[in-house]
């Protein structure tokens, strides 16, 4: 009892701030609850960035939901990322269970029932408002980045937006930008050379097969028009809660360069229009990236080093990320030392290498006198998890063992029917989802080289039909007609023939 009452004590003085703030649960020690004990996290410090990790089935989805709706109901836009597809049912209320009104009366805070207004995007085919980026609005920096380019290679992919910007050629789709680097090492060779130096065919070749690769991974369908405007993504409902966006990828888990591809464009695009935001008392928008290793996966070093700029650099906009996933190793060092929110579920060690891991994590997170983390980590049930947070100071928090709360709203996927009418309502659909294919770099390049061979077509007719007009005069001449006869030749050896005898 004494040591319960000393943990209050630890956690209140720890966890107490002056401004906003959302409740994660309540602290935890020697495996009780210790009711009230709520372990709070300040609005002011959720653009520091944090971590959401632990082994498959410990509940890392539904911490993720309870951050997400408690951001919305404080008027904060959210962003998630969907791959397992169970996610939409936030849209609708918690119909409630004795498990739940039993988990809250031991955290000492009532539950709400509660649906959320959402949004449901889709970088594919699936139903959903589509997201889209033209190529130009890409960049050759970051396209470069995705198609892990050599030096010589980016310099090339540089000189064709040059080009573009020069001769006002739209780059829309990757069909443009295909298109651009086959004239510059064919019909346009002496152009850009004249202009830009030499392009190496070779450069080229490579440069178009690795496009080729990407657009096999259905990048096709995410360069076009019209593209995406981010401020969508952080509207607000008419009772002042932030959208919760989701977008659907459950069918791109096997295409690690798209989703690459797509969170990097994204949060480029986040970085370069939101306004610097400073030291504010609350986020502008929050991102969380479910199975965040597949951002990390075969990612080159240069592209690791354009994700740790853009970690650093987009806090000061106002935007914190969110990365959710088995293992924290599964993240790069380099980014989780940017992580002021710490949430990790229960690992598992089943091998020498498990253990190992758990060791690692268990450095990562301060000491605490009441507990023993690595011993903790692997004896945390389903819905409970160690915290650290960063207090409004940034200081970081004490060490906390918390028994989470639950959700608010269905923790279940959307029926059909539901999905249907969330899309039927939706106020984004009918703004992104007409495909628009205007005349761009591709067509433009088309009707420069139809208009080029026809105009070599029509020189090469020149001559020949100069020819044909000399030998149609010759025949016409009755002098050269007798001349070049059979029988004046004839004739003329005949005497050439006899002066010879």
């Amino acid at each position: 009892m004494e040591n319960k009452e000393k943990f209050f004590e630890h956690i209140e003085k720890g966890y107490t701030t002056k401004g906003d703030f959302i409740t994660m649960g309540a602290g935890m020690v020697n495996g009780e609850t210790v009711n009230k004990a709520f372990i709070k996290v300040p609005l002011k410090t959720l653009n520091r960035h944090g971590l959401i990790a632990g082994a498959t089935g410990t509940g890392k989805t539904k911490t993720l939901q309870v951050i997400a709706e408690n951001l919305s109901k404080k008027g904060i836009p959210v962003l998630l990322m969907d791959l397992k597809g169970d996610l939409s049912g936030i849209a609708k209320a918690s119909p409630g269970h004795p498990k739940i009104d039993e988990r809250h009366e031991a955290i000492g805070l009532p539950f709400e029932a509660s649906g959320f207004p959402v949004e449901i995007l889709s970088l594919s085919e699936q139903d959903g408002v589509r997201l889209r980026a033209t190529v130009s609005e890409f960049g050759p920096v970051l396209l470069s980045r995705i198609l892990d380019l050599t030096v010589t290679q980016e310099g090339i992919v540089a000189v064709v937006f040059k080009y573009c910007d020069d001769n006002k050629l739209p780059l829309l789709d990757l069909k443009d930008f295909k298109k651009v680097l086959q004239y510059a090492t064919g019909d346009g060779k002496k152009e850009f050379q004249e202009a830009y130096g030499r392009i190496s065919t070779s450069s080229t070749g490579t440069i178009l097969r690795k496009i080729i690769e990407l657009e096999q991974q259905g990048a096709d369908l995410f360069f076009g028009e019209k593209s995406f405007e981010v401020d969508d993504l952080t509207r607000i409902d008419e009772n002042g809660n932030g959208y919760i966006n989701i977008i659907r990828l459950t069918d791109i888990q096997d295409k690690p360069k798209l989703f690459s591809t797509f969170m990097l464009s994204l949060l480029a695009e986040i970085y370069a229009t939101f306004p610097e935001q400073g030291d504010s008392d609350r986020p502008e928008l929050i991102l969380f990236i479910d199975e965040a290793h597949l951002i990390f996966k075969e990612a080159s070093k240069a592209l690791l080093d354009q994700i740790e700029s853009i970690v650093k650099l987009i806090r000061s906009k106002g935007i914190g990320l969110y990365f959710v996933t088995q293992n924290p190793t599964d993240v790069p060092d380099a980014v989780l030392s940017q992580l002021g929110l710490k949430v990790q579920h229960a690992l598992r060690a089943f091998t020498a290498k498990d253990r190992k891991a758990i060791k690692l994590t268990a450095e990562n997170y301060p000491d605490s006198e009441f507990y023993d983390t690595k011993e903790v980590l692997t004896s945390l049930g389903i819905g409970e998890a160690l915290i650290s947070a960063l207090d409004e100071k940034g200081r970081p928090t004490p060490l906390a063992a918390t028994m989470l709360r639950a959700p608010m709203s269905r923790m279940d996927v959307l029926t059909k029917k539901e999905l249907n009418e969330v899309l039927d309502n939706s106020q984004l659909l009918k703004k992104y989802n007409e495909e628009i294919d205007r005349e761009s770099a591709y067509e433009i390049l088309n009707e420069k080289i139809e208009k080029a061979q026809e105009k070599a077509e029509k020189e090469k007719a020149k001559p020949a039909a100069r020819r044909s007009s000399s030998r149609k005069s010759t025949r016409m001449n009755p002098v050269v007609k007798v001349l070049t006869s059979a029988t004046f030749i004839r004739g003329v050896l005949g005497v050439l023939k006899k002066v010879i005898r």
